[in-house]
């Protein structure tokens, strides 16, 4: 897949690592796990949209991670009903999942 066949998905990618460093941060001294799983998320999110971008062959590999990471924080961050960032950070997560599966099924590791 060409680098500009990933632009939907690299755009998730950093709109869920956006969104997941604003709940991390938002989340720090009173709800350690979300903050702990938000800091593991937006890491490789930000790492799997510099591979989109430069095409990289490793990208299933990233792309297995991120989508049981992300899962992994949208369902602790929709635990949070009364926090507005917590509930933004799993819609986020939530997205990028359905985009990084478009590439697993490319790849064949859906």
């Amino acid at each position: 897949m060409p680098h500009q066949d990933y632009q939907s998905i690299v755009d998730a990618a950093v709109h869920c690592a956006y969104e997941c460093e604003h709940c991390e941060d938002a989340c720090l001294g009173s709800m350690p796990e979300c903050a702990r799983l938000c800091r593991d998320c937006a890491d490789i999110c930000w790492t799997s949209a510099a591979y989109m971008s430069r095409g990289s062959r490793f990208i299933p590999q990233i792309v297995r991670s991120c989508i049981e990471i992300c899962e992994a924080c949208a369902t602790e961050c929709e635990k949070h009903k009364d926090s507005p960032h917590c509930q933004k950070c799993a819609q986020a997560c939530r997205r990028a999942v359905e985009e990084y599966r478009k590439v697993a099924s490319v790849a064949g590791i859906a």
